[in-house]
């Protein structure tokens, strides 16, 4: 499991190096690409590039300063997969909760007024 700065960089690093192939980044084009409000300095990157190579996630062959020659294993496309995996999962349980739920209310509403009908009518008798 990686937390969710490191997931962002796996992604970006995914769109890089299509089919694990090795290519040459820059730290600043991979801060760029960063939402705004994720975005961090070149140091906190190259940490993250450290721990993903270290949990073989990324394979990096030389670095440079700010300039990195890596690729992203089978084991990060994974990381990445299971990700939509479980995204789609989890839409399809929120889908039949809110068709529980629906189904309830308006059974709830229907009895409710039901014997709100029922009250006023026995009361004007």
């Amino acid at each position: 499991m990686i937390d969710l700065k490191s997931k962002l960089i796996l992604k970006i690093l995914a769109k890089e190096c299509e089919n694990g192939n090795y290519k040459i980044i820059e730290i600043s084009d991979i801060i760029l690409s960063l939402p705004r409000h994720y975005r961090m300095d070149s140091e906190a990157v190259k940490h993250i590039l450290t721990h993903l190579e270290r949990q073989d996630i990324i394979s990096i062959k030389y670095d440079d300063d700010n300039l990195f020659c890596l690729a992203v294993l089978p084991y990060g496309y994974q990381i990445l997969e299971d990700e939509k995996y479980s995204k789609k999962n989890k839409n399809k349980k929120l889908a039949w909760a809110n068709i529980i739920i629906s189904f309830f209310s308006a059974l709830l509403g229907t009895t409710f007024a039901i014997f709100l009908c029922y009250y006023i009518l026995e009361s004007m008798r």
